[in-house]
């Protein structure tokens, strides 16, 4: 049986499907999105900080938070996860034992900012960047140190938010030819500049979009960005955002009105509940040894 990792790095190689892949952040969004049938699943890193610590995307979760978290998702989905791993937490030594504790994780694509820390959340402000030349020993560092080419090396770089466009295409440029296995060049502000990214990178390097609702970047569907020369789309956002979105509407009723029905969502129904969290099997295997 082929590992997680071996099957998304075969469909990136094989040029074949596009990869979509939703944001997960908890054990609940990640086992909805698991029984989807995506190709990929994505933790995402301020979805994760914000239901884990209740605190925003800022640098405040540690290497330990984050990894801790990918194992539980990893190993309680099917689907080979991509996870945000912020700046590598820290130098070289620590992106190495970064990459090693993601792989160990069950993490299929790890990916690594050139942010410096704190780091901020992609499509606010505020970013600062350590040098490009810092961030290529970053990637090398990470494709020696990890066990299996099949676990796969995502470069991002912010600089176009934080320094302009012709330092990000300068940065992306390095990191692709550093040997990155995906570039993710962040808050694209057009079409236009994602189509220069999509002929200027597509034919060296898998291409990911970070799909933001509310963010900076154009919202495309995935045969809009495989037009442009993408191969893999996140949408990290869309799941935590529903997720308030519904809360609010049901607990507002049940403060208001005393029904949390009243708010115009429909819930989940207890069974399925029950069923998405394994409480079935459960049932089952104490009916084995009881």
């Amino acid at each position: 049986m082929k590992s997680k990792s071996a099957t998304l790095a075969e469909k990136l190689r094989a040029g074949s499907d596009f990869i979509v892949a939703p944001g997960v952040y908890d054990m609940i969004s990640a086992k909805m999105a698991d029984r989807m049938g995506f190709h990929a699943l994505y933790m995402t890193g301020s979805g994760t900080v914000a239901s884990h610590l209740g605190l925003p995307d800022a640098g405040i979760a540690t290497y330990t938070d984050m990894v801790a978290r990918a194992g539980r998702v990893a190993g309680g989905t099917v689907t080979p996860l991509i996870a945000d791993a912020d700046t590598g937490y820290g130098g070289p030594v620590n992106v190495r034992e970064t990459v090693r504790g993601y792989e160990i994780a069950g993490v299929s694509a790890i990916q690594i900012e050139d942010q410096d820390f704190p780091k901020k959340c992609g499509h606010l402000s505020g970013h600062k960047l350590i040098p490009a030349e810092e961030m290529v020993t970053k990637i090398k560092v990470a494709l020696d140190s990890r066990f299996s080419d099949d676990t796969l090396i995502i470069a991002r770089t912010d600089a176009r938010q934080a320094i302009g466009r012709d330092e990000a295409m300068r940065r992306a440029e390095m990191y692709v030819e550093a040997g990155a296995d995906i570039l993710f060049y962040e808050a694209p502000a057009d079409v236009e500049e994602m189509r220069e990214v999509g002929q200027r990178f597509g034919g060296d390097v898998s291409l990911l979009s970070n799909m933001v609702n509310g963010g900076l970047t154009p919202l495309l569907k995935p045969e809009e960005l495989a037009e442009l020369g993408y191969r893999i789309a996140i949408f990290p956002a869309a799941g935590f955002l529903a997720t308030c979105h519904a809360l609010d509407a049901a607990y507002g009723a049940l403060k208001e009105q005393g029904d949390a029905t009243a708010g115009g969502v429909d819930l989940y129904s207890f069974d399925e509940y029950n069923d998405l969290m394994g409480f079935n099997d459960i049932v089952e295997f104490e009916g084995r040894y009881n």
